[in-house]
């Protein structure tokens, strides 16, 4: 059984919604998560021995939504080096946008750029291909869940 913090990014829900269906499915497996829906510095700190999965959408010019910019700010200039995080990112996007999914990608870029170890691919779902983000977010998390130890 893993520990799994559940990190959200959102604007209008959705990506909570993903996030609170992510929970239930890591919990079906025996896995203890928790999400986080104003994440904050210390929050993160709890689970860098542990998992870490982020789910944020998109907003403007491919930025992170306001609720997740403080934890964002915090890991980049308090944090630094961090290979023990082991991590997993879904991120909600439009690729009608120039910057598809560019929340989700800029947190896996600080991410790697301080040694953490993604675990899989990381998830980006179009808005404009799935008005129902759950339905490619809940196979994925199924199978990410088998790759936790």
């Amino acid at each position: 059984m893993a520990e799994v913090g559940i990190f959200v990014g959102t604007m209008y829900g959705n990506s909570l919604l993903v996030a609170e269906e992510a929970e239930a499915i890591l919990a079906n497996q025996g896995h203890k998560a928790t999400v986080y829906e104003d994440p904050e510095l210390d929050d993160w700190k709890k689970y860098q021995d542990k998992y870490i999965l982020v789910v944020t959408s998109t907003t403007g010019q491919g930025d992170l939504p306001d609720s997740i910019v403080p934890l964002f700010q915090g890991i980049k200039d308090q944090l630094g080096y961090q290979p023990d995080v082991h991590y997993g990112i879904i991120a909600l996007g439009d690729s009608s946008y120039a910057n598809f999914c560019g929340g989700g990608k800029q947190f896996d870029a600080l991410l790697q750029e301080q040694s953490a170890q993604r675990v899989g691919e990381m998830l980006l779902i179009d808005a404009g291909e799935h008005p129902e983000p759950e339905s490619e977010s809940n196979p994925w998390v199924e199978h990410w869940a088998t790759l936790l130890k």
